[in-house]
């Protein structure tokens, strides 16, 4: 069960993620988690620099999807914003919405990136179906109640994969 909470990937920030790393495992789209993965829990707006940025990773011809536990009007702002599809609703950690994500894209999930801010979700998510998994510093720390609960067993996590080397 612990292996599937290592990320192949850990990152302070968005834009430390390696594209020639992924393009050379042969990743050719990226799901990202939305609420502090790409803005700040519970903002309405994508920031012009993350805007710009995920506009390039679309000019290096990756194809980009949200995949988010929200609900479907909140997530289709955001992904409106960006004119990226995506899949709300998600029910991470659960397989369903990133196999949506890939399927979306037209891609094998082999094929696709998850980045996220949290393990239980977006990187134990990413791993059940052999995605490439990007843990990112999460962008505050103001969250929903239940993330709250959830970081404290993600510290916990944290520690015994860093205590038995995994991490």
């Amino acid at each position: 069960m612990l292996k599937l909470l290592v990320p192949c990937m850990v990152v302070n920030t968005l834009y430390d993620i390696k594209l020639t790393e992924l393009k050379q495992q042969g990743i050719r789209g990226i799901v990202f988690d939305i609420d502090n993965t790409i803005i700040p829990w519970n903002s309405p707006d994508i920031c012009p620099e993350v805007l710009a940025w995920l506009n390039y990773l679309a000019a290096q011809d990756f194809k980009l999807c949200f995949v988010s536990n929200n609900g479907n009007r909140r997530v289709s702002k955001i992904a409106e914003q960006c004119g990226i599809p995506f899949v709300a609703r998600a029910l991470k950690p659960l397989r369903s919405g990133f196999r949506q994500a890939a399927h979306t894209m037209g891609l094998h999930p082999e094929t696709v990136a998850v980045v996220g801010d949290q393990l239980f979700t977006d990187i134990l998510g990413g791993n059940r179906l052999g995605m490439v998994t990007i843990w990112v510093k999460p962008l505050t720390t103001k969250e929903f109640i239940g993330t709250k609960v959830s970081r404290q067993l993600e510290k916990l996590a944290v520690y015994i994969l860093k205590v038995t080397g995994r991490l």
